[in-house]
């Protein structure tokens, strides 16, 4: 069975395209250190900008990860501009439209915001409305596996084209948000359109070994680091750990390199909700993975952040020391109340 795009969708797809096919020169951004998601979704749709004659420029609010830069092509490095740059302020001045990908919240953001906030926007995202909406056209839907479904929804109903990196930055963001397809968000829709870039010439072994395949040896001394952190709390199902300072400086490590290390904390038997720590300049990052029924869209909303309800991230500016034993308790609350939501005949949130 091919994949179609739910009919729910139809008329935001049409919306959008009609936006991005009136754009003369369009810039595109997305949340505060892209995943495979944010920056996937990005290539996947300058390159389908590109192919129309839009020479479409990234400027995200910080920079474009590493991992991810195999995505752009050949000769693609000058499709993305660091945002606190000139060259990125006067791709703002001349652009005619903004695309805000995987995020509709004016905080994630970041120093993008001021770049863009008066051109037309369209955005396209799959999480869950937060509390300070980005205005503008709106394709959001978090029915969708990632936001390269919506993505995939768009350049399927244009009739393409497909180049390389059109098909590459979806299946990227498919597959990262998904887990590697592990994931509950891992639907029928999801498999039906890796199929489809399959057979349009996605290289699924290339891709996985690229994301997942080729880790630098400071990424594991910084996962050996951050285990020695390791704590676990087997009466509420809460695992936890930090990343250290000192090592993630030694290491020279980036935000990249904190890929994955939340599954650490997460895997452990018995685990409901795994945290990761990390301070940063701006207060304490933290990250939130739930196995059970907890909500930790919810939960992160309690300490500034949100997500998804399985996987949801805050920044709360306040040191480390003060932030990690009030996430621990507030999250220990709320798989106590989620346990107790079941035990009702609440059943599982999904």
């Amino acid at each position: 069975m091919a994949y179609r795009t739910p009919a729910h969708r139809t008329d935001a797809v049409a919306e959008v395209l009609d936006a991005l096919r009136a754009s003369r020169r369009a810039v595109l951004t997305t949340h505060l250190n892209a995943d495979g998601d944010g920056a996937g979704s990005e290539v996947a749709l300058a390159a389908w900008l590109r192919a129309q004659g839009n020479p479409a420029t990234i400027v995200n609010p910080t920079p474009f990860p590493e991992m991810y830069r195999f995505l752009l092509p050949a000769d693609g490095e000058d499709w993305v501009l660091p945002a606190g740059s000139a060259d990125a302020q006067t791709a703002c001045d001349r652009a005619d439209l903004a695309v805000v990908l995987d995020t509709g919240e004016v905080h994630r953001i970041g120093r993008a915001k001021p770049m863009i906030e008066e051109l037309k926007t369209v955005v396209v995202d799959h999480h869950p409305p937060g509390d300070q909406p980005i205005g503008g056209i709106s394709f959001r839907d978090p029915a969708a596996c990632a936001t390269g479904e919506l993505v995939f929804d768009l350049v399927l109903a244009a009739d393409g084209p497909w180049p390389p990196a059109v098909l590459d930055g979806t299946y990227v963001a498919v597959m990262t948000d998904t887990g590697s397809f592990r994931f509950s968000n891992s639907t029928p829709a999801c498999h039906r359109i890796v199929a489809e870039l399959i057979e349009r010439g996605s290289d699924p072994e290339g891709l996985y070994r690229e994301v997942y395949g080729a880790s630098p040896l400071r990424r594991l001394l910084l996962l050996r680091a951050a285990l020695e952190t390791l704590e676990v709390d087997p009466e509420s199902g809460v695992a936890w750990m930090t990343v250290p300072e000192d090592a993630f400086r030694s290491l020279k490590a980036s935000p990249d390199d904190l890929e994955g290390l939340i599954d650490y904390p997460r895997s452990i038997e018995g685990t409901e909700v795994g945290l990761l720590f990390r301070r940063t300049s701006n207060g304490t990052k933290v990250s939130f993975r739930a196995n059970g029924p907890v909500d930790v869209n919810v939960l992160a909303r309690q300490f500034g952040g949100g997500g998804h309800v399985r996987a949801s991230g805050a920044l709360v500016d306040r040191p480390l020391e003060q932030v990690v034993p009030e996430v621990v308790e507030a999250t220990r609350q709320a798989v106590r109340a989620a346990q107790r939501g079941n035990s009702a005949g609440g059943g599982d949130v999904e």
